[in-house]
């Protein structure tokens, strides 16, 4: 499986959602993630992330993932 180099969940204001964004070398992957409040814990957001990724068929350490809100 390939590794995520890089990602980031972050809220979306307009949207009113997180969103998941996975760094795969050049290329960005942009999800949202699935029905998470805005009040999510970042553990959640991670988990979300790395199922995400999965989902995509990438691998996504949890401990990576980087949670702005």
């Amino acid at each position: 499986m390939v590794e995520v180099s890089n990602a980031v969940v972050n809220w979306d204001g307009q949207k009113k959602q997180w969103v998941i964004r996975l760094q795969i070398g050049g290329e960005v992957i942009k999800r949202p993630a699935p029905k998470a409040a805005r009040e999510t814990t970042d553990d959640l957001l991670r988990s979300a992330a790395v199922k995400v990724a999965e989902d995509e068929g990438y691998h996504l350490n949890p401990s990576t993932v980087t949670v702005t809100r």
